[in-house]
């Protein structure tokens, strides 16, 4: 068992370092100050670079490598900026994978090589005003129509709504209760009786928008099934891996925080001598670091062992719940070795703190992986529902 990155891997890191600190400062402040997401300029770069679809098969555009090498590249970027990093994450673990893996050929070979180039942004479109952890009672529903089929409802809390090209649409597609009727299609932007509700504001999050989608009897057709009716596990297998692209997010918070941090506190200087002189600041920095190191390994056990498939969902939610509580806990301790400069807008690390809550509630709540994790514990699933 090797805890080093390979030759390949290392030069990976350092080039992808060394452009998001070259290329990303300037569009991290400009999303920051605007609430806009990534130009489409920056998107272009990244398709030049090689950044989207680093996971995705060489013969549809991608860079055919590993889902580590796409962390590897995901952690570089979201240290700058984890708005201006979104369309990478959309691209390696969002639903590009699972149309990807799960997607008939001609939406794979249509789709996914547009998502390389830069040319087009596909979200996620899963929960409903009643339906957010509880996914299993979306409303959101695919009636046949003829030849072809419509689908009615509403979607909430979709990250990159009303900016993306395309949606992957969860949806029940038959009268089978729970998650056996449920499946999900492609929906691309502009269609007739797809419209957007007005922009959120959130906490942190800024440039990754976000708004409530409302679908009026919008046309959709065979060739936009993804998975049809029964498909959920494998929306959920896909899912797993997105799992992993926040726990990545959550990650590149916490460690650009403690980066900033590690240098101020060896700059900045209290009664005659340097922060760092004091023990209880040292303290905090073992802490911090302990943390982060524990947070890497665990992703990256769950993104090695999947290889080029999907990871488990006991891998995947103990990394991303450690991740998510860890570096809420970092950035708080940063802010608060700063003391007053931590928490002005002027300096980094109050940004970081605010995105860093955000990952904890996004694609799933932390107390939710904590029932995965007890669910593959026992090896059976809980029933929240009963009484």
């Amino acid at each position: 068992m090797d805890f080093t990155l390979s030759e390949e891997q290392q030069a990976l890191v350092n080039v992808t370092r060394q452009f998001a600190q070259r290329e990303l400062a300037d569009y991290a402040d400009k999303i920051e100050k605007t609430g806009l997401p990534a130009p489409g300029i920056l998107l272009q770069r990244y398709a030049e670079m090689g950044f989207l679809g680093v996971n995705l098969p060489a013969h549809y555009g991608g860079g055919g490598m590993s889902h580590l090498d796409a962390v590897l590249v995901l952690e570089e970027l979201a240290k700058v900026s984890v708005a201006a990093a979104f369309p990478v994450f959309e691209s390696c673990f969002g639903p590009a994978l699972a149309i990807a893996h799960y997607g008939p050929e001609q939406m794979r070979s249509s789709v996914l090589p547009d998502v390389c180039s830069g040319n087009m942004i596909v979200a996620v479109s899963m929960s409903e005003p009643q339906a957010g952890t509880a996914l299993t009672d979306l409303k959101t529903e695919l009636v046949p129509n003829g030849k072809s089929f419509v689908l009615r409802g509403t979607k909430r809390w979709c990250s990159g709504a009303g900016h993306a090209d395309a949606y992957v649409v969860y949806c029940r597609m038959s009268d089978a209760p729970g998650a056996k009727g449920i499946g999900a299609v492609l929906v691309h932007d502009g269609v007739e009786g797809f419209t957007f509700g007005a922009p959120e504001e959130h906490m942190g999050f800024r440039g990754i928008p976000s708004a409530d989608m409302y679908f009026d009897d919008v046309n959709v057709i065979a060739d936009q099934i993804i998975v049809p009716a029964g498909g959920f596990k494998q929306l959920m297998e896909a899912f797993d891996l997105e799992r992993c692209g926040n726990t990545t997010m959550s990650l590149a918070c916490a460690q650009s925080a403690f980066d900033y941090v590690l240098a101020y506190v060896q700059e900045r200087q209290q009664f005659g001598k340097e922060l760092v002189e004091f023990q209880a600041v040292q303290l905090s920095l073992a802490e911090m670091k302990m943390k982060l190191d524990a947070a890497r390994l665990l992703l990256y056990r769950a993104v090695v062992n999947a290889e080029k498939g999907m990871p488990s969902v006991a891998d995947s939610s103990i990394a991303k719940c450690f991740a998510n509580e860890i570096t809420r806990d970092v950035t708080g301790k940063a802010m608060q070795l700063m003391g007053g400069y931590g928490y002005s807008k002027a300096y980094p690390i109050e940004q970081k703190m605010r995105d860093a809550w955000g990952w904890g509630i996004a694609g799933g709540a932390i107390d939710v992986q904590k029932t995965n994790i007890a669910s593959a514990l026992v090896g059976r699933r809980f029933n929240q529902r009963a009484k």
